[in-house]
């Protein structure tokens, strides 16, 4: 993973606003070696989608440079195309045709590519291949898309939030298509809005926040970057409003504090040592505890740290497509 699948420096996009101009990617400057599976994480709005669409060359930038396996857009179009896969949102074919037909059809897009039947079976379709889309399951019709991505052999697959909405299986059956392209050596990029699917297929990722990266890394160094190795959450009784997080700051081990829905997220190094603490203060300033749990410091909460806001998905105006389109989020 030595080699650059992409490179981008200084990107910009700026979209013109009402009063000022709105500022999609701001600066932004990335690298993704080849054979790696890199996530780009960030919520809606943070300009990871932008940044993605540029990319696959699906939008144009205002400023930067931008380079795609050694090609670059505006003279090398064609090439690039011919080099990489892209998987949107949602995808939408018509019903009434069959899984091989369609595979077919996109392979007749590329000059060099795989068999449709060796494309179904990466991604465990294989035996739907003379079933009608109209009777596939949302997980199927997911991989469908990203088979269809696959027929041209892609070195650089770009895959958009492929698994949101699906159900747990459905979501574990498209993680081993992603970790079989890993093992083939190919490049993927990969954004998502579940902190666990960038935790278990990412080598690196990126945290997208206001146009710029904020943070990158693997999910193992940005983790520990936190401090502490556990999160202590509870809520306590009483009246309202509560304590200010800042008041347990000072407690035994205590790394960090915030609030959290309705309660309180305390990073620790030592719980043994922090519960007794908070169990401690909360008597001597009369507030009943309500619940109480522990867990291991995860991506989400170097999410939260650095952004104040949870990776979920938020609501955001979605463009309707056409009938047989393709949509995109914008984030």
């Amino acid at each position: 993973m030595g080699e650059l699948a992409i490179r981008v420096a200084g990107l910009h996009k700026i979209y013109p606003g009402r009063e000022t101009p709105v500022y999609a990617v701001n600066g932004l400057d990335l690298e993704v070696k080849t054979g790696e599976c890199f996530g780009l994480l960030g919520p809606n709005g943070a300009g990871k989608t932008t940044t993605v669409e540029i990319l696959e060359g699906l939008n144009t930038p205002s400023s930067g440079e931008v380079e795609v396996l050694g090609r670059r857009w505006e003279n090398q179009a064609s090439e690039i195309r011919e080099r990489i896969g892209v998987t949107l949102q949602e995808t939408r074919f018509p019903e009434k045709s069959t899984l091989k037909e369609l595979v077919g059809l996109f392979r007749g897009f590329y000059r060099d590519g795989l068999e449709p039947d060796e494309v179904l079976a990466r991604v465990s379709l294989d035996v739907k291949a003379n079933s009608y889309v109209e009777q596939l399951s949302g997980g199927q019709q997911q991989r469908l898309a990203v088979a269809v991505a696959l027929v041209g052999d892609p070195e650089l697959l770009f895959l958009d939030e492929p698994t949101t909405g699906l159900d747990p299986q459905s979501r574990r059956q498209l993680w081993d298509v992603i970790l079989d392209l890993r093992s083939r050596g190919r490049t993927t990029v990969l954004t998502t809005h579940y902190m666990d699917e960038a935790e278990r297929l990412c080598d690196r990722v990126a945290i997208v926040d206001q146009g710029k990266v904020i943070a990158l890394g693997s999910p193992a160094n940005l983790i520990s970057q936190l401090g502490g190795e556990h999160i202590v959450e509870f809520a306590v009784g009483g009246e309202s409003p509560g304590p200010d997080p800042a008041e347990f700051a000072e407690l035994s081990t205590v790394l960090g504090t915030r609030a959290e829905g309705d309660g309180y997220a305390l990073t620790v190094g030592a719980p043994h040592q922090a519960i007794p603490a908070l169990l401690g203060y909360l008597e001597t300033v009369g507030r009943p505890l309500a619940r109480l749990t522990t867990r291991q410091v995860s991506l989400e909460d170097v999410f939260v740290s650095l952004t104040g806001r949870h990776l979920r998905e938020e609501e955001a105006e979605v463009a309707k497509p056409a009938k047989g389109g393709r949509k995109r989020r914008r984030g």
